[in-house]
């Protein structure tokens, strides 16, 4: 499916992975762009770009379990493709474990209930490596088992088995991404933000950077940039479309190797403080890629190193 022309919209899109996708998207020219996003954790600033890009950027603030906004957000913008970002990340579900699973499935109820209804044509939905859980077989491939182990991870299945419903019993033309562990610029530094930019944040406050664990627990961490461009080929392309695909970098990484490479890009040399396992965390990960790499051509092009290097200059800028 050609995206030039099209009315795209973004739910999400203001977040971390979102507005890289939006950024992605303007390369494709569609017709209309539209972001949604509440604002929770997403970043009205994370769009400069795009908003100098594409002048006709639309951005609607709300949140869309509101069915009926999103309704007339749809049928208003007139909406081909809906790029499903929006979430609630996974530390917030160790807090408040009700109220994220919750507001995870409520999401892809309404994003799917309003597909079935007719107000858009086809679902790109997000999922993650966290349904997963902890890998029973390495590389793991889309058919590995899904053994989640925190309430967020359970939340994200059972959304990606209600997409996989509406698909089966009512046609809609959905298919499931499951990034793994993303990183690089704009990922929230605030309230529940991941190991990489609380080490960077640490380190530049004068503090020691803290590993929970061994360490030697293991994650494929892929490059937003590279995942942002997975997802366009998924809609893009029509053998992709209506299953689902893991989006890696296909290599093995210690939290020990991460932390490392983000000392290095700080010119950091001091200690690394231990402490206890955080509830619910994997052992280990490693993706399978060989599907998206056989049905969309998904080459990743970022080394570890070069986005560390990538992501710490653009936390040194701000």
């Amino acid at each position: 499916m050609e995206l030039g022309g099209k009315s795209l919209l973004v739910t999400g899109g203001a977040g971390f992975i979102g507005s890289h996708l939006t950024d992605r998207l303007i390369r494709e020219r569609p017709g209309n762009l539209v972001v949604v996003d509440n604002l929770w954790l997403g970043r009205l600033s994370n769009l400069d770009a795009a908003f100098a890009a594409f002048p006709g950027l639309k951005f609607y603030r709300t949140d869309i379990t509101n069915v009926r906004a999103l309704r007339d957000i749809l049928r208003a913008e007139e909406v081909d493709i809906v790029f499903d970002l929006a979430t609630i990340p996974l530390p917030a579900s160790l807090v408040r474990p009700k109220w994220s699973a919750r507001k995870i499935y409520e999401m892809a109820l309404t994003v799917c209930e309003l597909g079935r209804q007719g107000y858009y044509q086809t679902l790109v939905h997000c999922s993650s490596s966290e349904v997963y859980g902890t890998a029973t077989y390495v590389p793991m491939d889309e058919e590995h088992p899904l053994l989640a182990r925190t309430p967020y991870a359970a939340a994200k299945a059972a959304a990606d088995l209600l997409v996989q419903s509406y698909q089966h019993t009512f046609g809609l033309d959905a298919t499931i991404v499951r990034p793994f562990n993303n990183y690089g610029p704009r990922q929230n530094d605030a309230n529940y933000a991941g190991i990489i930019p609380i080490v960077i944040r640490r380190i530049r406050a004068g503090q020691v950077p803290v590993i929970f664990g061994d360490g030697e627990q293991t994650r494929d961490y892929s490059f937003v940039t590279d995942v942002a461009d997975g997802m366009v080929r998924v809609a893009a392309n029509d053998a992709a479309r209506g299953g689902v695909l893991n989006l890696a970098s296909g290599e093995e990484i210690t939290v020990n190797r991460l932390v490392r490479g983000l000392a290095a890009a700080l010119d950091y040399d001091g200690p690394i403080e231990y402490a206890p396992d955080r509830p619910g965390d994997v052992r280990r990960h490693l993706a399978g890629i060989a599907r998206a790499q056989r049905l969309i051509d998904y080459r990743p092009q970022t080394e570890l190193e070069t986005g560390l290097e990538r992501t710490v200059a653009w936390y040194l800028q701000g």
